[in-house]
């Protein structure tokens, strides 16, 4: 036992020396340390920077997913996928059929009591009021419980009614840029008249702020009821229709979504062990596709960024190797009296060692401050995550002991002979 604690304890004291040599080299090198440390800490950096920024995008793409789709809504249309080939969306084009207004009604008929169903249709239009006129905005014709479904905020005012849909009204709930531009000084929206197509509508709400989301202006929007719509666009050829399992209803997304899809399966005939004629999507397949989009980012940018940690460790390797020059007649000396190839070794892989993870930390500490900077700069939405703190950490280390170990071993292998007779 006493055997095993002193060996414990002389291999502990081993560290200590080494430690102490290798700081004091360091130190000793201030400038040579920096410039080696700085290849280091653009490396760590750069790998800090791109994972905060992909995984900024990440988050950014699923909460604009979430504010535009609805956290538990899901889609039935005539073709609902979001990236498929021209030869698919023909494919679909004829073999499913549209949802027309007698087909909903069948569907609310038969499951309305469960789910919540919402007609979802839109274009472009010019919106004006007096000499103000808001281009291109995007008009979307609704039922009333789009707002519970879609989780649709209202920031001023109210979203319009069942009533109001009922009696076929002109109503119209505005997002902040048309608010913006058509009211502008913070005039009230709400009561005034806004007119689309010659047809005046009264703004009863406006509808919480979006942003952007991949160079659109979601604010640029506008809800009308679906009557109207129908009014100045006319039926078209069938409508997405969203869905949602009412509150109290005890139904998951995935059973709401089931139940409709029972009902459009009877109504269009569909026979038993045939594929849906008409298509679906929810929130969880849009954020699948935005995780395999972000990963395979992920997967091609990281390890090009992860390169500069590579030139970081040759640079480590290169002042190493030239460290152990400088030093040939002290680690002869050092061998002569006593000194084991182990004791070398061990100095030489904890400096190198050292010099990386000091790089490391410093680099994780830039890569937060330029992630911090841009964000507010530029307005974006950067996300330092520990998964990439812990592999710029973990690689930055790997890199100091692949880095050190080559110099070390060679400086374990000099002959004290030799070493002491170099100049």
């Amino acid at each position: 036992m006493a055997s095993g604690e002193s060996e414990l304890a002389r291999s502990w004291r081993q560290f200590q020396n080494a430690f102490r040599l290798a700081m004091d080299s360091i130190q000793a090198h201030k400038l040579r340390s920096f410039l080696t440390l700085l290849g280091v800490i653009i490396g760590v950096a750069s790998v800090i920077l791109v994972g905060a920024a992909i995984d900024g995008l990440d988050v950014y793409a699923q909460e604009s997913t979430s504010k535009a789709f609805g956290a538990e809504s899901f889609i039935v249309a005539q073709i609902a996928a979001g990236r498929i080939t021209r030869t698919e969306y023909f494919q679909r084009l004829k073999r499913n059929k549209p949802i027309r207004d007698a087909d909903l009604r069948f569907v609310k008929a038969v499951s309305g009591d469960d789910v919540l169903y919402s007609p979802y249709q839109n274009n472009t239009a010019d919106v004006k009021r007096e000499n103000f006129t808001c281009e291109d905005t995007a008009i979307t014709g609704v039922s009333a419980d789009i707002a519970t479904i879609r989780d649709v905020g209202v920031t001023d005012g109210r979203f319009f009614t069942d009533g109001e849909e009922r009696a076929r009204l002109d109503v119209a709930v505005i997002g902040e840029t048309v608010k913006d531009t058509l009211f502008p000084a913070g005039l009230s929206p709400l009561n005034k008249t806004i007119r689309i197509k010659g047809i005046d509508f009264t703004v009863v709400g406006v509808l919480e702020k979006l942003g952007s989301s991949f160079g659109r202006d979601q604010d640029k929007a506008l809800y009308i009821p679906a009557g109207a719509y129908e009014r100045i666009f006319g039926t078209g050829n069938g409508y997405a229709v969203f869905g949602r399992p009412r509150p109290g209803s005890g139904l998951s997304l995935q059973q709401g979504l089931d139940e409709a899809r029972v009902a459009l399966r009877t109504r269009f005939h569909t026979r038993p062990g045939e594929a849906d004629n008409f298509d679906n999507i929810t929130p969880d397949a849009v954020r699948g596709f935005i995780d395999n989009i972000m990963g395979m980012v992920a997967a091609v940018v990281v390890p090009v960024t992860g390169i500069s940690l590579l030139v970081g460790g040759i640079v480590i390797m290169n002042i190493m190797l030239v460290s152990v020059t400088e030093r040939t007649r002290e680690i002869g000396l050092r061998k002569s009296l006593g000194a084991r190839r182990g004791d070398i070794m061990l100095q030489i892989l904890i400096e190198a060692v050292a010099l990386a993870c000091v790089g490391g930390t410093l680099g994780v500490a830039t890569g937060g401050l330029l992630t911090l900077v841009i964000g507010r700069l530029f307005s974006l939405k950067l996300h330092m995550t520990l998964a990439y703190i812990a592999l710029s950490i973990g690689v930055s280390s790997l890199v100091g002991i692949a880095s050190g170990w080559y110099p070390a071993s060679r400086a374990a292998r000099l002959d004290p002979v030799v070493a002491l007779r170099a100049e």
